[in-house]
């Protein structure tokens, strides 16, 4: 698990929404969203948070594809092991 921290930033009008979130906290990250934009007293929208519920997610999926691009593959001589 990468121990990087995202950064992910909204500013509307006024006022700027800042999300910093690692791989663990990203569930927990798109939970906030969802609760912000509930929130009548934010200008932060449901359509705020599905657009970056979904820069989330493909920061996850290409974060996923590094790792497997990193993790060495088994040689002939490793496959007995």
């Amino acid at each position: 698990m990468s121990q990087d921290i995202n950064v992910l930033a909204l500013v509307k009008g006024r006022e700027r929404y800042v999300f910093l979130y690692n791989d663990a906290s990203r569930a927990e990250t798109l939970r906030v969203l969802g609760r912000f934009a509930s929130n009548p007293e934010l200008s932060f929208s449901w359509y705020d948070a599905a657009v970056l519920s979904q820069k989330i997610r493909q920061e996850g999926q290409k974060q996923a594809l590094v790792n497997r691009l990193r993790t060495p593959a088994p040689t002939d001589g490793d496959e007995g092991l």
